[in-house]
């Protein structure tokens, strides 16, 4: 079997699975049930001033007869004493002394605060700290968390008290709610951040119930936005890494966070620039025993592929990753539709021509069977008609010489101002 060992900035771990900083790190108990299970890394339930929670306070987002297709949570950090989680990590790291334990780390931003709790943390040993500017709920209003995180110089300054300080790595977790992350990540970098981490969760209301008009969750009628979780932003998150990566600017290890649910997700992440990942919502919904096949998966995955180690898989698909202004407009690429496969719902015919281009049509043979038919003149190939088709196998999206050379819509404005004259009018055109 290849190595899936990694190393984090220094944070050493027998896998790239890690349970991210959420209710399934809380305590000394989860946190080793789940080494136990096979995770190779846990980032500790954030710690900072004790609160006091809500009840309710979790709430899901299911679709189409898929549970738990989104999570939304407003529960906030730790709620037990620091010397209580102190005490619990140090036993833990003492039991499992080859695991990545990570403590999240959320404070006033004040100098003082930070170096306080820095210190006392890594005195029980943990491996690495994660600074929690993401939170998007409850700890921001009281200028904490996303408060912090949205602030690019605050990030900064509050990572270069960390860094004052620390004898271990340090992680700075990002929030997704903001314009640009790889802004932030910068300020993170400049600040002396060993990695980053993203995402954290997403602005967001679950719901409201149509029947009481309460909200989804709700607190005795009362409600509040909430921080997103789950499959449903795992797009938004893969995004995010994959701009980190490509960011020169930003430079450092990534943890990558958001709707990770199985071996495959790992990959992707991988592949887009993270050199380990942390779970949440998958756990909560399914237990830590899933780590199993996912170990299993990606194992026989790498080697599939003939790959010794699983840190091979980083960063491989982030020069595939560039600007729209970087795609060849030139290329083509049409639909093509398998008959033996077709099963004749129409649902190609009803979306390309509601939706798209008015392509496909319905056609009569001669021993006047329906079919459908593309007119590859005029397909754009946008791919909607083969994202709705139910039938495996039933449309190709094949590529089609289109007779010119490729050229992107940056060297397109380029000729238009005749800074560059290597390609004809056709071509242009």
């Amino acid at each position: 079997m290849a190595d899936l060992r990694i190393d984090l900035a220094g944070i050493k771990s027998p896998n790239p699975f890690w349970l991210a900083s959420a209710p399934p790190t809380n305590t000394g108990y989860q946190v080793q049930r789940a080494f136990e299970a096979g995770w190779g890394g846990a980032v500790w339930k954030t710690l900072g001033d004790p609160i006091i929670n809500t009840s309710s306070r979790f709430a899901a987002v299911h679709f189409n007869g898929q549970r738990v297709a989104g999570f939304n949570n407003i529960e906030l950090i730790t709620d037990r004493p620091l010397e209580v989680n102190l005490r619990e990590i140090y036993e833990t790291k003492k039991r499992f002394p080859d695991h990545a334990v990570v403590a999240s780390l959320m404070v006033e931003p004040k100098q003082e605060k930070w170096h306080e709790i820095v210190k006392r943390v890594e005195a029980v040993g943990v491996d690495g700290l994660e600074l929690n500017f993401g939170c998007p709920h409850g700890m921001a209003e009281r200028g904490m968390g996303a408060a912090s995180g949205q602030q690019p110089d605050l990030v900064e300054a509050q990572t270069y008290w960390v860094k004052e300080v620390a004898a271990t790595p340090v992680i700075v977790k990002l929030t997704p709610n903001i314009t640009d992350i790889t802004v932030v990540a910068r300020h993170a970098v400049k600040g002396g951040a060993d990695a980053i981490s993203l995402i954290n969760t997403i602005n967001s209301l679950a719901g409201v119930d149509i029947h009481s008009w309460n909200t989804i969750p709700n607190v005795g009628g009362q409600g509040a936005h909430g921080g997103y979780c789950g499959p449903a932003v795992k797009p938004i998150a893969l995004s995010m890494v994959a701009e980190c990566a490509r960011d020169r600017g930003v430079g450092v290890p990534i943890s990558g966070i958001g709707g990770i649910s199985t071996w495959q997700d790992v990959v992707e992440f991988m592949l887009m620039g993270s050199t380990g990942i942390q779970v949440c919502t998958a756990v909560m919904h399914h237990g830590f025993r899933i780590v199993e096949e996912m170990l299993d998966g990606l194992n026989n995955y790498l080697d599939d592929k003939g790959l010794a180690s699983v840190t091979e898989l980083t960063g491989k698909s982030v020069p595939k990753y560039s600007n729209w202004g970087d795609l060849d407009l030139n290329y083509k690429v049409v639909a093509r539709i398998n008959e033996e496969n077709c099963i004749n719902c129409n649902k190609c015919h009803i979306a390309c021509e509601d939706a798209s281009h008015q392509c496909i049509d319905m056609l009569t043979n001669a021993d006047g069977k329906a079919f459908l038919h593309v007119r590859e003149e005029d397909c754009v190939g946008c791919n909607l008609c083969s994202i709705v088709c139910p039938a495996d196998g039933a449309i190709d999206m094949v590529a089609l010489d289109s007779g010119v050379a490729p050229m992107t819509w940056n060297q397109r404005q380029k000729v238009i101002s005749g800074l560059n004259s290597s390609y004809s009018e056709a071509e242009v055109v």
